[in-house]
C-alpha cells in the first residue's frame, strides 16, 4: 500500500515590523453626528485643536467675526460668522510651519449655521500657492468629517483654513494635521500591504503515521496572484499575437475599453452586434483573465449614441430596458462586475428624462438579471481631485446610499469604482478618500488608473505612487489601469511602444508586478518536518520530496486573508 503524506498548513497573518513614531490613523466617518469625535493624533501640529483654550493659536481673517461656543454637552468649537462682502465664507485659520518632502494628513469636523453647504479645506503652502486639501458637505444640526491632506515640497510657514460658498456661519472642531516624512509614509504603506496582501504559512510535512519527514524539500509555485491587477483591453488584441502575449503574461483582469459599450454594440437602432466583444471575452477566458463589464449605461450627454438622444420619454425607457436586458443577459455569469450607470455624479442624462430614481431602477434591473457580478458605481474625480465637488466622497456616499435605499435594492451587491485619472496626485488626499469610502463596507476598486498629461516625463513616477497607494490600502480589492494600446496612440498613458517593448511607465508596472508576486520558491523542512513561509495571497502549487516517498507529493492551495484562521490538512496518496 502506498503511504499517505499529510500537509498541515497553519496560516497566520504576516506582519512586517519597524519602529514608527506615529502610525497612520485610518479612522473616518461618513455619518453626520451629534458631537464630533476627538481630534486624530491629538491634533498633530495644530495648536488648540479642540478649542478648549478659546481661540489661542488661531487667527480671524479680515471681515469675519469669530468666537468659541459650546454645545449643550459641553463641547467647544469655533464659530465664524458669514461675511457680507460677497466672498466665500471663511473660518478661523492657523499658521503652521511646514517641512519639505512631507505628506500632511488632515481631518476636521464641520457644521454650518443653516441648510447644507460644501466646505473646503485650503492650505497656503510655503511657496504661496493655495492648495485644496479636501471638501465635504457640512450641514446644520450635526457634525460632518472632512478628511484630506496635501504634500509639501518646500519648507516654511503655511496656513490652514476652511471656506464655503454662500453666506453661512462655519463651525469647526477637532482639527488635526499630522506630518509624515516620505519614508514614514512609505513604511505605513509597506506594513499595510504586508498585513492585507500576505500571510505567514506554517507547513508541516509528515507521514500518515504522524512521523515527521525531516529535511524534506518543499517547492512553491504561485499559479495565480490573489490581488486582481489589470488593464484596459482593445479589439486589436484579436489580430496581434504580440499584443496578446504582452497583455496575458501580466494581467489577471481586463476591462474592454469601448467594445462592450452601447455605442459599440448598437450603433444603429435595433442593429446589435456583439461579435467583437464576444471574441475578446473568449480570448480572456482562454488565458484565465477575469473581465469587468464596462459599461451597461453611461450617464453623460456626450457619450450617448446619436439615435438615443432625441428619443421621447417612453421610447428612451424602452430602449434603455432593451439595452440592459441585452448586454447583461448575454454576459451574466461571464463577467465579475458591471459598471452600471457610468459617471453617475457628473451626468444626469437618464435622471433628467426618466426621473430622480432612474439610476436606482437600472441597478435593480441589472441585479435581477446577473446575481453574481458586483455592481459598481464608477466615477471620476472622487479620488483624484479635491476640488471636484460634484464627485467628492460625501456626494459619492449620498448617491450610493440613494441607490441602496431604493425599494428592492437593499440586498444587491454594490461596489465602489474609482476611475483614478490623475494629473499630479495628492497622495494624502487619495488615502483619506479611501478611508472615507471604506466606511461603506463594500469592495473598492481603482478601475481606470492613468496619469497625464500624455508623454510627461514624471508620469512613470506618479503612476508608481498611485498604484502603490492603492495596493497598500487595506480596503482596496483590485486595480485596473486605463492604458489601452492603439497603433495610433493611447488615450492618455501608454505602457508600450508599437512593438510591445515597454516604455518607462511599462517598466514601472512590471517592477510592481514582480514585487507583488515575489515569494520563496523553495525551502527545506527542519528536523520536525516544519518550515514557515511568507507568501503573497494567491493560488499555489506545493510540492514535497523526501527519500521515503516514491514520488513527489503535490497539492494546490489558495492562501488568502481568511487563511490565518484556518488549518489545512491535505492527505496525499504516494
Amino acid at each position: 500500500m502506498g503511504k499517505l503524506l499529510i500537509f498541515l498548513l497553519c496560516i497566520s497573518l504576516f506582519e512586517g515590523w519597524m519602529v514608527q513614531s506615529v502610525p497612520y490613523d485610518y479612522t473616518a466617518s461618513i455619518k453626520c453626528l451629534g458631537s464630533p469625535i476627538r481630534a486624530l493624533y491629538k491634533g498633530g501640529i495644530i495648536e488648540n485643536s479642540e478649542f478648549n483654550s478659546g481661540l489661542t493659536g488661531w487667527s480671524v481673517p479680515w471681515g469675519v467675526t469669530a468666537n468659541v461656543s459650546s454645545s449643550p454637552s459641553g463641547n467647544n468649537f469655533a464659530l465664524a460668522s458669514a461675511s457680507n462682502n460677497g466672498q466665500p465664507s471663511r473660518s478661523v485659520y492657523q499658521k503652521i510651519q511646514m517641512e519639505s518632502d512631507h505628506h500632511y494628513s488632515l481631518s476636521a469636523w464641520l457644521q454650518v449655521s443653516s441648510g447644507a453647504a460644501v466646505v473646503r479645506a485650503v492650505f497656503k503652502a510655503p511657496n504661496g500657492a493655495f492648495i485644496a486639501g479636501g471638501a465635504t458637505v457640512a450641514r446644520s444640526g450635526c457634525w460632518s468629517m472632512l478628511k484630506g491632506g496635501m504634500t509639501a515640497f518646500s519648507s516654511g510657514p503655511g496656513e490652514l483654513f476652511f471656506e464655503a460658498d454662500g453666506r453661512v456661519d462655519i463651525w469647526v472642531d477637532s482639527v488635526s494635521l499630522q506630518p509624515f516624512s516620505f519614508p514614514e509614509w512609505e513604511e505605513h504603506r509597506r506594513l499595510s500591504a504586508g498585513q492585507a496582501r500576505r500571510s505567514a504559512v506554517k507547513v508541516v510535512a509528515r507521514a500518515a503515521d504522524g512521523v515527521p519527514l525531516p529535511n524534506a524539500n518543499l517547492s512553491v509555485k504561485l499559479l495565480r496572484p490573489g490581488f486582481p491587477f489589470g488593464n484596459a483591453m482593445t479589439k486589436e488584441i484579436l489580430d496581434i499575437p504580440a499584443y496578446e502575449q504582452w497583455f496575458t503574461s501580466r494581467f489577471t483582469v481586463a476591462s474592454f475599453e469601448n467594445e462592450m459599450k452601447w455605442y459599440s454594440t448598437e450603433w444603429m437602432e435595433n442593429h446589435e452586434d456583439y461579435t467583437i466583444a464576444d471574441a475578446m471575452l473568449r480570448l480572456a477566458e482562454k488565458h484565465g483573465i477575469a473581465v469587468r463589464g464596462h459599461n451597461v449605461l453611461w450617464d453623460t450627454n456626450d457619450t450617448q449614441v446619436s439615435w438615443v438622444k432625441p428619443l421621447d420619454t417612453q421610447r428612451l425607457k424602452a430602449a434603455m430596458q432593451k439595452r440592459i436586458s441585452s448586454v447583461v443577459s448575454r454576459y451574466a455569469g461571464k463577467v465579475i462586475a458591471w459598471d452600471v450607470v457610468n459617471e453617475n455624479l457628473h451626468g444626469q442624462f437618464f435622471e433628467s428624462r426618466l426621473g430622480r430614481n432612474a439610476s436606482s431602477e437600472v441597478y435593480q434591473r441589472v441585479a435581477r438579471i446577473d446575481r453574481t457580478a458586483r455592481l459598481f458605481m464608477n466615477e471620476f474625480g472622487t479620488l483624484e481631485e479635491p476640488l471636484d465637488v460634484a464627485a467628492m466622497s460625501s456626494k459619492y456616499v449620498a448617491k450610493l446610499k440613494q441607490i441602496r435605499s431604493y425599494p428592492g435594492n437593499r440586498g444587491i451587491k454594490l461596489a465602489v469604482g474609482l476611475e483614478s485619472h490623475f494629473g499630479t496626485p495628492n497622495i494624502p488626499y487619495m488615502r483619506a478618500t479611501l478611508d472615507m469610502l471604506a466606511q461603506l463596507r463594500i469592495p473598492i476598486w481603482l478601475t481606470e488608473v492613468d496619469v497625464g498629461p500624455k508623454g510627461a516625463p514624471y508620469v512613470p513616477v506618479y503612476l508608481e505612487e498611485v498604484l502603490r497607494e492603492g495596493y497598500g490600502h487595506p480596503n482596496v480589492e483590485g486595480m485596473v489601469m486605463w492604458a489601452a494600446w492603439h497603433a495610433q496612440g493611447c488615450w492618455v498613458m501608454c505602457l508600450t511602444d508599437n512593438n510591445f517593448n515597454n516604455l518607462p511607465a511599462g517598466d514601472r508596472v512590471d517592477k510592481l508586478i514582480a514585487e507583488w508576486r515575489a515569494h520563496p520558491e523553495g525551502a527545506t523542512m527542519d528536523a520536525n518536518g516544519v518550515t514557515e513561509l511568507d507568501l503573497v495571497h494567491g493560488e499555489y502549487s506545493f510540492t514535497v520530496t523526501h527519500p521515503s516517498l516514491g514520488s513527489p507529493a503535490v497539492r494546490t492551495l489558495t492562501v488568502d486573508a481568511s487563511s490565518s484562521a484556518v488549518e489545512h490538512t491535505i492527505d496525499i496518496k504516494v
